[in-house]
């Protein structure tokens, strides 16, 4: 890009584009932004509530994925405009940091910068509008900490929270089991940190019905003993983690063993094998008699540990020793020489079980475990990745609930109190950004007008109908009954959600608002056509062709 300069007579600079670079400025780049980020709304805008439908997604391979999750559609999604990107951006933060309300954040920002455009239609600075946002935003935050109702260390809050999140997703009506297993598992690995739902293992096996998906107090890997002749269970197991290989060492640097004598050659493999029975031995004499290495175990060395009664498994993935050592109490030990009792982990029970077709082993019964199992069972691999990212929503918002111990209720409540106390909050503060909050506020009629949409009722009746209840009864959890149609009190209904949920999809929408509104300037480079590697002379190709397509 060239800058031409301005005469002296205080012309503009003139901006001279390379050719093949387009431009578009001021209002016209503004509404191609907007309705790039509404086009990703609109996308996921019809999978919203407990009546959502779901999306089929196919990609290049042919692979299928039945989902109504939110993130899951737009990560599956190629979105090329780089203003409909920065949307998907907010259901990825969305995911990361509460695990569900993707679709809401989503959902929000695109009716902001839908509300926006009005404004700036009606001549609104952008300027002026980002910052009546701003102030919006802040000012409900305040209002939803206000409203928000305390879970305290109550079991039952979090399984009604559990239930909100898995509700409209392809669960086959196990969403009270499910819950209950979410929790259990929530409660096994929290500490005084916080909730790290990476110690929760999940294993998806097809076949039985979801009903028959289970938590283990313990870890479950999908490996089998690596020699039959080992036992198939090991009861009062202690467990080793090794994470080198029980095997020969290769040298380092190339090297050649001349051998003349047939003895020699005799003396070298005793040797060998000496070693080999030595690694076994030192397993044993540590008192362990289960083993979990995290590279290869050589064949005699299963031998001799198969003479011995130990349990071995090879080849485990550095994730799961770091949750069977935080499950067991056992360090993972480097080098095999220096393992010693103190180093063993403890578990009532490690045995081979077949799930489905296909063997798995458990080490149940351990002593306070912070680490986690939960085999998912169900008829086909959709299903299984369904009720997956079903359970980890779950997982994640019973997490953020006992992190935060704060919950609203849900059904578009929260929305419809937000947009009545911002719209009163507008007037108190004037001028133009009072437009842009009353704008805000709004925006936030989208979410129940939306689930109700979705449940076959009408917007408006929704809308009128939760205003009503609102203002007559001063409650703050009257959402939309979507069975009947008509308000109701959510939390009798038990539809609760964690409050980070709708604190951060607030703020992640704004914030995503005010960037794509506070762009004047698209200047875009276009892309490349591919070369054809016979055609160029950079990558050794050779131009057969004649000059006017002659050959």
């Amino acid at each position: 890009m060239a800058y031409g300069m301005g005469n002296s007579m205080g012309n503009q600079p003139v901006i001279v584009l390379k050719e093949g670079t387009e431009r578009t400025k001021d209002k016209e780049a503004q509404y191609n932004n907007i309705s790039a980020a509404r086009a990703v709304a609109d996308a996921v805008r019809s999978t919203l509530g407990p009546k959502g439908m779901d999306k089929m997604l196919v990609d290049s391979m042919g692979d299928v994925i039945i989902t109504n999750d939110g993130v899951t559609i737009l990560k599956e999604i190629d979105v090329q405009h780089p203003a409909a990107k920065m949307v998907v951006e907010v259901a990825k933060t969305q995911d990361t940091e509460c695990g569900d309300g993707t679709t809401t954040a989503v959902v929000l920002a695109g009716e902001l910068l839908k509300r926006s455009e009005e404004l700036i239609e009606q001549n609104i600075h952008p300027t002026v509008i980002t910052n009546g946002f701003k102030l919006a935003a802040a000012k409900a935050i305040e209002i939803l900490n206000e409203i928000s109702i305390d879970v305290s260390d109550d079991d039952e809050m979090l399984k009604r929270v559990s239930n909100t999140a898995m509700t409209g997703k392809s669960v086959g009506g196990q969403k009270e089991r499910l819950s209950d297993i979410a929790v259990k598992a929530v409660r096994a690995v929290a500490d005084e940190q916080g909730v790290d739902v990476d110690n929760i293992k999940v294993e998806k096996k097809v076949g039985g019905t979801i009903a028959e998906t289970e938590m283990v107090s313990g870890i479950v890997v999908d490996k089998q003993r690596v020699h039959p002749r080992m036992p198939k269970k090991v009861s009062d197991a202690k467990i080793a983690l090794i994470s080198s290989g029980m095997e020969i060492k290769k040298t380092e640097v190339d090297a050649q063993i001349n051998i003349s004598d047939p003895s020699a050659m005799g003396a070298f493999l005793q040797e060998e094998e000496n070693t080999l029975r030595e690694m076994a031995d030192k397993v044993k004499a540590s008192g362990a008699n289960v083993v979990f290495c995290q590279k290869g175990v050589d064949d005699l060395v299963q031998h001799y540990m198969a003479k011995q009664d130990v349990f071995c498994i090879r080849r485990m993935k550095q994730s799961d020793m770091e949750k069977l050592a935080r499950a067991t109490g056992a360090k993972i030990v480097g080098n095999i020489d220096e393992i010693t009792s103190d180093d063993l982990g403890e578990a009532e029970l490690v045995e081979e079980r077949t799930v489905g077709d296909e063997e798995m082993t458990f080490v149940t019964g351990c002593k306070n475990p912070k680490s986690v199992s939960i085999i998912i069972r169900g008829g086909t691999e959709h299903v299984l990745d369904e009720v997956e990212r079903s359970l980890h929503d779950a997982v994640r918002v019973i997490g953020i609930s006992i992190e935060d111990g704060k919950v609203v209720a849900g059904g578009g409540a929260p929305e419809t109190e937000l947009n009545l106390r911002l719209s009163d909050y507008a007037s108190s503060v004037g001028g133009r950004e009072q437009l842009a909050i009353e704008a805000f506020a709004d925006a936030m009629e989208s979410v129940p007008w939306t689930l109700g949409q979705n449940a076959g009722l009408d917007g408006i009746d929704v809308i009128i109908s939760l205003k009503h209840a609102h203002e007559q009864n001063g409650g703050t959890v009257y959402g939309i009954d979507l069975n009947t149609g008509k308000a109701a009190d959510m939390v009798k209904l038990n539809v609760l959600e964690p409050l980070r949920v709708k604190t951060q999809a607030i703020n992640s929408a704004a914030e995503v608002a005010n960037m794509i509104l506070r762009i004047d300037d698209v200047i875009a480079s276009k892309r490349a056509p591919p070369t054809d590697p016979m055609n160029d002379p950079s990558m050794g190709g050779m131009n057969m062709g004649m000059p006017g397509g002659m050959m």
